[in-house]
């Protein structure tokens, strides 16, 4: 017993950083890879004053620096790694590495160019320069709340970035200077508008913030042309991670009717066309985003072929079976109903409806590509509702298979919001 207090004595003094004790048992999720302590797994904090007196209190009665770095340690002493303080979110930790503190302040500026080259390095190895491609994923690629998109355009290459952590904007200058250095960009716009950084304590921004440029910009995706808007558009302007589904999609669509909803971009529309699709309907509620969608279709020249509509897919959906009109593939692609665990059955009921009536359009043996890109609807919920939309529908469904995110989005193991996207391409009976 006194080996031990003796040695949570000496780590005492290792260094100048506040330490995170965890209540007993909670550092197992961190041990598997989880990056987040929540303000409820934390036992009390102790730091060094600067008269050098050392303080052990209750998160509450702390008096730690929101953004200040800190080290996390197990109720036993065993130290896990460092990260960012915010007592102003529930996720009062976020961890972004294994190291010790004073190891990572000693030179900040290499800390994080070597964690924004180490991201960018793998997405080399997949993706060419004239590609457009996610460049770092947040904590799945150990930099918590920082999603970057690279996108190769006919007037350049311009990344957009989100900071949607407390963790991230800290290190906002040390990150951009690596990101400049690393990728050489024409112009990095900023999509820091999301509501997220409201649970952090920060505000939201907006606007180009190196450079500048278009804020619709074309690019090209599996040889499509495409217009996006990065400065209205949803998140960053592009959702990358269905790109290889897209690809795999168009691949059962030669010489069929394709029914693509929540269409956004007209992205799968455009790839189904491309190879081949007889006729495509591409629908989307937001009269923006078909505007996009409209002059995606005439860059293509796909405008015999593609047909935008302006509507409420649910509503579309009830029309079509109430006029017995019929699909050979139709690809639900919605945005995440569920946002929060409270939402999951509310976002079950929407997800089993638009299923269950795309199971109805289908004719005998038509594909249906059914997606959710909500991390809370996991894998056994969404195979589950899928499963009673086929049951209420009397079909019997066949899944070919099942894909997640494109190979820029790694999955973190031990941290499942990275596995968030599913994709189920079915054969329906």
């Amino acid at each position: 017993m006194w080996t031990f207090l003796a040695f949570v004595c000496i780590l005492d003094f290792m260094n100048d950083f506040p330490r995170v004790f965890l209540k007993s048992r909670e550092e197992r999720e961190i041990l598997d890879g989880f990056p987040w302590v929540f303000d409820n797994e934390i036992d009390f904090i102790r730091w060094k004053e600067s008269n050098g007196t050392v303080l052990s209190k209750s998160l509450n009665e702390s008096e730690i620096e929101n953004g200040n770095l800190v080290e996390v340690y197990a109720h036993t002493g065993a130290f896990l790694g460092t990260g960012v303080f915010n007592r102003a979110s529930k996720i009062v930790v976020r961890i972004f590495a294994t190291l010790h503190a004073d190891k990572i302040a000693e030179d900040l500026d290499s800390w994080w160019d070597k964690a924004v080259r180490n991201a960018v390095n793998i997405r080399r190895l997949s993706y060419a320069d004239s590609e457009s491609c996610r460049l770092i994923f947040a904590e799945a690629d150990f930099i918590p709340g920082l999603i970057v998109e690279r996108y190769a355009s006919d007037s350049g290459v311009f990344l957009v970035v989100q900071f949607l952590a407390l963790s991230a904007e800290v290190f906002r200058e040390q990150i951009l200077k690596a990101l400049i250095n690393c990728c050489s960009p024409d112009g990095i716009f900023e999509r820091s508008d999301a509501d997220v950084r409201k649970k952090e304590g920060l505000s939201e921004k907006s606007g180009w913030i190196f450079g500048s440029g278009k804020e619709i910009l074309s690019i090209t995706e599996n040889g499509i042309k495409l217009k996006i808007d990065i400065k209205n558009g949803q998140k960053t302007g592009y959702f990358l991670d269905q790109k290889e589904n897209r690809a795999k999609v168009a691949k059962f669509c030669k010489g069929k009717k394709v029914l693509d909803t929540f269409t956004h971009t007209g992205a799968f529309a455009l790839n189904a066309a491309k190879n081949g699709a007889k006729e495509v309907i591409a629908c989307d509620i937001s009269q923006d985003a078909c505007e996009i969608v409209k002059q995606n279709v005439l860059a293509n020249k796909s405008e015999k072929i593609i047909s935008v509509v302006c509507k409420d897919v649910f509503d579309l959906l009830k029309e079509y079976e109430s006029s017995g009109e019929k699909f050979d593939v139709i690809i639900l692609d919605p945005p995440a109903f569920a946002k929060s665990v409270k939402q999951i059955q509310k976002a079950y009921s929407g997800y089993k409806e638009i299923n269950l009536r795309a199971m109805r359009l289908l004719n005998s043996g038509g594909i249906l590509v059914s997606c959710s890109c909500s991390h809370y609807f996991d894998e056994q919920t969404f195979y589950s509702m899928l499963l009673h939309a086929a049951r209420d529908s009397h079909k019997r469904v066949q899944v070919l298979e099942k894909r997640g995110a494109a190979s820029d989005h790694p999955i973190l193991l031990g941290y499942p919001k990275s596995e968030y996207l599913k994709c189920a391409i079915c054969r329906v009976l």
